[in-house]
């Protein structure tokens, strides 16, 4: 399993994560047990979950993935050689904390939360998992300003991230949902402020939605602020299993109809076509899929979620695959004709 740096903290992870956000749902605290301890035996050492997990989130399961990873902690009893990251929600979700903002008293409140449910003194990674701002994130297109715009300023959250670095509650910060600005933005204010510098940018990565190489890319290389990717797959979709309108029983998008990015027309076209450069190079379509996320230079790590075990085994395997020319100039043919139909 290759490793990478996790910006400049001095941490390694492995370049494959377990994303983990099905547990507690789709999964089961035995099954979540199972993939956890196959996914350390691989090789990877790299664990993400969320305080709002599993989705789809809802305040009767709120906080049970974390739960879940706490007692896997607890029994295996060796947490130093596992890198544990959650996050903090954003506005939105009523059921967490009466309607969570990235304040100093929620971001408190919130990782002593977490710290409990996961049974440890200390998180290596903490991220925003989405602005409190109004930007563009989770598919929205289009900026219109909010002039009433009620949102917390970065250097209230950042000092307040200071305070859980200070207090050894937490090894590294970053960012999730994020955009070109918000990241420079707090770049800027670590280096002029003495506050934490994020050390990732956890965004949706994919061969459907390859926005972050617009502006996130550059930042990502020259910045050090690398790419934790996930929906790898898109929502299962790469793998080709919703083709012609399938819905398998038992799949995401057949148990909730939230799960719909990646479902329009230009979507499913281009999924056909990636799906078909698949078979016809004799690659699993979701391996070839995962793979070329993987080979991206401004990767520090994809994030892979199974609800089955041969899912995972198929997701690890994307590790060893190296895509060759004739694959990836395919790839970016289709690229060209279907620039990010999900973005």
């Amino acid at each position: 399993m290759q490793t990478r740096p996790l910006g400049d903290t001095g941490i390694e992870v492995s370049r494959l994560c377990l994303g983990t956000m099905t547990f507690g749902e789709q999964n089961s605290e035995t099954e979540a047990h199972a993939q956890l301890d196959r996914a350390v035996a691989f090789g990877i050492n790299f664990i993400d979950t969320a305080e709002m997990y599993p989705v789809p989130p809802k305040a009767e399961t709120q906080g049970r993935t974390e739960a879940y990873i706490g007692n896997w902690l607890k029994r295996r009893g060796s947490r130093d050689d596992v890198i544990i990251a959650t996050k903090a929600a954003g506005p939105g979700l009523e059921h967490i904390r009466g309607g969570p903002r990235l304040t100093r008293e929620h971001l408190h409140q919130a990782i002593d939360d977490s710290l409990a449910r996961l049974q440890t003194d200390y998180v290596d990674l903490y991220q925003l998992h989405w602005p409190e701002r109004k930007a563009n994130f989770f598919g929205k297109l289009g900026y219109v300003p909010d002039d009433e715009e009620d949102a917390t300023p970065l250097e209230e959250t950042l000092a307040a991230l200071k305070e859980l670095v200070d207090a050894g509650k937490v090894r590294a910060i970053g960012l999730s949902n994020d955009t070109p600005w918000g990241v420079m933005r707090a770049l800027h204010l670590a280096e002029s402020q003495g506050l934490p510098r994020v050390a990732s940018v956890q965004n949706p990565y994919n061969l459907l939605n390859r926005s972050f190489e617009v502006g996130l890319a550059e930042i990502a290389h020259r910045e050090r602020v690398g790419l934790l990717a996930y929906s790898p797959l898109a929502f299962g979709t790469l793998s080709g299993k919703y083709l012609d309108g399938a819905r398998p029983e038992g799949a995401r998008l057949t148990l909730f109809e939230r799960f719909q990015r990646y479902t329009n027309p230009q979507a499913q076209a281009a999924t056909a076509e990636y799906v078909g450069i698949a078979r016809e190079a004799g690659l699993d379509p979701a391996q070839m899929a995962l793979a070329f996320v993987n080979s991206r230079p401004f990767l520090t790590s994809n994030i892979i979620g199974a609800t089955s075990m041969a899912q995972l085994e198929s997701n690890l395997a994307s590790e060893s695959l190296r895509l060759d020319g004739e694959v990836l100039e395919a790839i970016e043919d289709v690229h060209r004709r279907y620039a990010n139909p999900a973005p």
